[in-house]
C-alpha cells in the first residue's frame, strides 16, 4: 500500500478555512508527492519553532521536508487569525497564503524576490 498523498489534520478547537488545499499542493509540489498538513496552536507551534529552529516564539508556519518527495506543514491557526489583520487579509486568504509559501519551501525556494513573485502567480491563480 502506498503513501497517502495528502492529508489534513486539525489539532485545534478552531474551524478550517475553506480552501482548495489538494489542488493548490498539486500545483506546486505536484500529484505524487506526499503532503501532510497540520494545523495547530500556539504552545505547538512554539515547541516545534523552539526544538527546529532555534525560536522560542511561535511561529505561523512551519514547512518540514521529510524526502524529495514528502513534507508536512504545520500552520498554526491562532496567529494566522491574528496576522491576517495585520496584513489586511481575510483570516481564508492569510491561511492561503502561508501555504502556498510553505509548499514554495518545500519546493526549495528561499525567501526572496522570486519567491515573493511566485507567490503572487499562486494567491492569483487560486483566487487568494
Amino acid at each position: 500500500m502506498g503513501e497517502i498523498p495528502f492529508s489534513i489534520t486539525n489539532k485545534t478547537n478552531g474551524k478550517l478555512t475553506r480552501l482548495p488545499f489538494e489542488r493548490i499542493k498539486e500545483r506546486i509540489l505536484g500529484k505524487k508527492y506526499s503532503l501532510s498538513l497540520v494545523f495547530i496552536g500556539n504552545t505547538r507551534s512554539q515547541t516545534l519553532n523552539r526544538k527546529y529552529r532555534k525560536k522560542n516564539t511561535p511561529a505561523n508556519v512551519l514547512a518540514f521536508p521529510l524526502s524529495k518527495t514528502s513534507g508536512e506543514i504545520f500552520i498554526n491557526l491562532n496567529r494566522a487569525e491574528r496576522e491576517s489583520k495585520q496584513f489586511d487579509m481575510s483570516k481564508r486568504v492569510f491561511v492561503g497564503y502561508l501555504f502556498i509559501h510553505a509548499l514554495l519551501h518545500l519546493k526549495g525556494r528561499r525567501h526572496g524576490s522570486k519567491m515573493k513573485s511566485e507567490e503572487r502567480k499562486m494567491r492569483t491563480v487560486f483566487n487568494l
